[in-house]
């Protein structure tokens, strides 16, 4: 490093490693505990129960962006999902422990960059009153970026190891992995660091854009009102069908459907049905896409964050109805209505 010695340049080292253990062990905990939450404190892992750490995944599906088709490829495969769970939450504690505890420092700090550069594409939209999600995955890409070059410094078990095991002392590519002075030309170093905090910040930027309109225009978060889309509808005989896809709203909260209208071309309502109705309505006629599952509640047809289905509807007032283009009401206990044109030829 510049015109420093190899004793001072390791004590360069050293000392900026130092002065980053906070950062190294808040971070590193913050992974490290989602292990610990869904393991030891309470199991999140099992498909079927309340809390399914799947099911949180499926909420981060309808505005991901870059890998919103590998989220929905495996909420589609549920069993695919599972041990896709299973190996992220153990790479997640496996890398927050070792990163706390510097060992490896350097290829530790590549995996919190990557696993937080995933949280950020896939939940950085998420957060009623802050931009929760977003936050946090930003934190871990820049204290992985960080923490790459500065490395564990005194307090870690790589440079615990340097001192007492002859394989780290010798093997000159080790440091990439672990700690301690890089063995990089100073100019270049000094490049490769601001390049790589221009691109950080930047993408940091560029995700607080796309998800909340951060940066310019006007400000929105899509995780306070809930949103339904309706398509593929249609009235066939005496049956009703469409596809419901809740896309926005908060994640830790269903939609509560407590209405269903289907109006005539000439406004008459004909046919409809209230909370309680839809409250019994037949498991079977709802088929769900993913993991993330509507389903009839106390008083509502609940619908989670992600959540698509098929709806089928039979019922005899349906049939032979008049050709024309009839409108399809759903209505949300907070008031909310999302309405859909069917045609019926």
């Amino acid at each position: 490093m510049g015109n420093l010695n190899k004793k001072d340049e390791i004590g360069s080292y050293a000392l900026s490693g130092m002065f980053t253990l906070s950062l190294r062990l808040i971070v590193g905990w913050t992974y490290f505990s989602a292990f610990w939450r869904r393991v030891v404190l309470e199991n999140k892992l099992i498909p079927d129960d309340p809390g399914y750490i799947g099911e949180k995944f499926n909420h981060f599906l309808p505005n991901s962006i870059g890998i919103k088709p590998i989220i929905e490829y495996l909420v589609s495969n549920p069993d695919l999902l599972w041990w896709a769970m299973i190996i992220f939450t153990i790479i997640e504690g496996i890398v927050g422990l070792l990163f706390m505890l510097g060992f490896l420092t350097r290829l530790m700090s590549i995996g919190i960059f990557l696993l937080a550069v995933g949280i950020l594409s896939g939940s950085g939209w998420l957060g009623t009153t802050c931009l929760d999600e977003w936050q946090i995955g930003i934190l871990g890409m820049a204290a992985g970026f960080t923490l790459f070059f500065t490395g564990g410094g005194k307090y870690s078990l790589d440079a615990l190891l340097s001192n007492k095991v002859q394989f780290f002392q010798k093997n000159k590519y080790i440091p990439w992995i672990t700690s301690g002075a890089l063995p990089v030309n100073d100019k270049i170093l000094k490049k490769v660091f601001l390049s790589g905090t221009v691109l950080v910040f930047g993408f940091s930027l560029f995700t607080n854009q796309v998800f909340h309109g951060g940066v310019w225009g006007k400000l929105h978060n899509k995780s306070v009102k809930p949103k339904i889309e309706i398509t593929e509808s249609a009235i066939k005989n005496e049956t009703l069908s469409f596809t419901i896809y809740r896309t926005e709203g908060v994640d830790v909260y269903g939609s509560f459907l407590i209405g269903l209208t289907l109006k005539a071309p000439n406004g008459n309502i004909v046919y409809q049905k209230n909370g309680d109705e839809l409250a019994e309505f037949p498991p079977q006629n709802i088929i769900n896409k993913y993991v993330a599952k509507i389903k009839p509640g106390k008083h509502s047809l609940v619908i989670p964050l992600g959540s698509k289905a098929e709806i089928k509807i039979r019922d005899p007032k349906i049939q032979n109805l008049l050709k024309g283009k009839y409108v399809l009401i759903l209505t949300d206990i907070s008031g909310l209505t999302w309405s859909k044109e069917i045609t019926v030829n």
